[in-house]
C-alpha cells in the first residue's frame, strides 16, 4: 500500500488564499477599531502652566477645552 495515495489530497492555493485573506481581515478590523477608539475619545481637561518649564519651553500649546 502507498500511504502518499491513501492520504486526502488538499489545495494548498486555497488554504493559503484563505489564511491570507484572514490575515487582510483582522488587519482592517485592527485599525478600524483604532480610527473609532481615536475619533470617539476625548480626553479630560488637564491642568497646566501657562509659564515657561525649566527648559524654557512652554509646557502646553493651550488647554482642550
Amino acid at each position: 500500500m502507498n500511504t502518499l495515495t491513501d492520504r486526502p489530497r488538499r489545495n494548498w492555493r486555497l488554504v493559503s488564499l484563505l489564511i491570507a485573506g484572514a490575515g487582510v481581515l483582522v488587519f482592517i478590523g485592527a485599525n478600524a477599531h483604532l480610527v473609532h477608539v481615536a475619533l470617539s475619545s476625548q480626553p479630560d481637561c488637564v491642568e497646566h502652566l501657562k509659564t515657561q518649564g525649566r527648559d524654557g519651553a512652554y509646557r502646553a500649546a493651550g488647554p482642550a477645552c
